[in-house]
């Protein structure tokens, strides 16, 4: 397999700064870390969501990950980790895993761009709607699992009943 090179990615438009544009454009909280890696939040439903984007150019991707502040204590990491596998099993991109340093789920996604050329903006909204949206959809699921004292497949069941109207 060949090596990716950071020639394969045209850096008119370094990845980081299409990512800095969108995240600018939602009005949303950012830092720039380093000129290859940023951090956001913003405000959801449930929570603030703490958004990191790195750009990795010995493997030309960009890796993206939304946690959420719901910490884990030890003796329920083994239903959460039952909790990650039926939540992964209805996404299509990203997954969902535990940081563990943190003892926090966070939803992750990388997006090769080797030969890509340049990274859409589009490209950019539709990865930042998809993890907004999966941490919106699940983040009951592990509020019920880990301070409702459900069970995986109660705390799934329960957050994923989808609500009609407004109260």
């Amino acid at each position: 397999m060949a090596q990716a090179s950071e020639a394969d990615f045209s850096r008119s438009d370094p990845p980081i700064d299409i990512f800095e544009q969108v995240v600018r454009a939602q009005g949303w909280r950012f830092e720039r870390v380093e000129d290859d890696e940023m951090a956001a939040e913003v405000r959801g439903n449930w929570c603030d969501y703490s958004l990191h984007f790195a750009w990795a150019p010995e493997l030309s991707a960009i890796h993206v990950t939304c946690a959420f502040d719901v910490r884990v204590p030890e003796r329920k990491l083994g239903r959460v980790y039952e909790l990650l596998a039926l939540i992964n099993d209805r996404m299509w991109l990203g997954h969902f895993c535990l940081w563990t340093a943190e003892s926090q789920p966070m939803y992750r996604h990388a997006m090769p761009l080797r030969g890509a050329g340049a990274l859409a903006r589009e490209q950019v909204e539709d990865v930042l709607e998809v993890a907004v949206s999966e941490c919106e959809r699940f983040y009951p699921a592990f509020q019920h699992l880990v301070w409702g004292g459900k069970g995986a497949s109660d705390a799934i069941a329960a957050a994923m009943i989808e609500t009609v109207g407004e109260a």
